[in-house]
């Protein structure tokens, strides 16, 4: 469902894929070849949310945002199958994994890895090429560059997805 919510539009590319079971709230853009899979929600309600191109938001994901902490996620980034992005910034080309959570005032910087299941917590500043684990998460190590190229091509390949098989 795409609604908006009294002054709050959503804007979102006719090049996007919104899948049936979605939920699309309020104050949000999407870029681009971007998707918004099955179960998800974005809820623009409180501020607003910007979602890049070719990022895709997988199934039951929940983005959200508080009132003065909106929501940012760049272009070619994966927000993984149950991962929380609430009221953070998120830069371009990053992994965030399945069961993650990141929160307010959270900057994940560019070409990072949020490892399934690590909690970010508010106000956290994670470098670019950074991959983090745990919970709370830590740096761990830097992201390759091979790992890097994955990335880019997984956002990719769910554009592909998107149009070969769902429209």
């Amino acid at each position: 469902m795409i609604r908006d919510l009294k002054k709050k539009k959503t804007k979102i590319s006719d090049k996007a894929f919104i899948a049936e079971t979605a939920d699309v709230l309020g104050d949000v853009t999407i870029g681009e070849g971007s998707s918004i899979w099955y179960g998800a929600v974005v809820r623009g309600d409180m501020s607003y949310i910007t979602i890049g191109e070719y990022t895709n938001i997988q199934d039951n994901a929940t983005i959200h945002v508080d009132t003065n902490s909106p929501c940012k996620i760049g272009d070619y980034t994966t927000i993984g199958h149950n991962a929380v992005v609430h009221g953070c910034e998120v830069g371009n080309n990053c992994l965030i994994g399945m069961g993650s959570i990141i929160l307010n005032g959270a900057v994940i910087g560019d070409n990072c890895i949020i490892a399934a299941g690590a909690l970010v917590t508010g106000d956290t500043v994670i470098p670019p090429n950074s991959m983090v684990m745990g919970s709370p998460g830590k740096v761990k190590r830097e992201v390759s560059k091979e790992e890097i190229e994955t990335i880019r091509y997984n956002a990719t390949r769910y554009e592909e997805l998107w149009k070969n098989e769902h429209i």
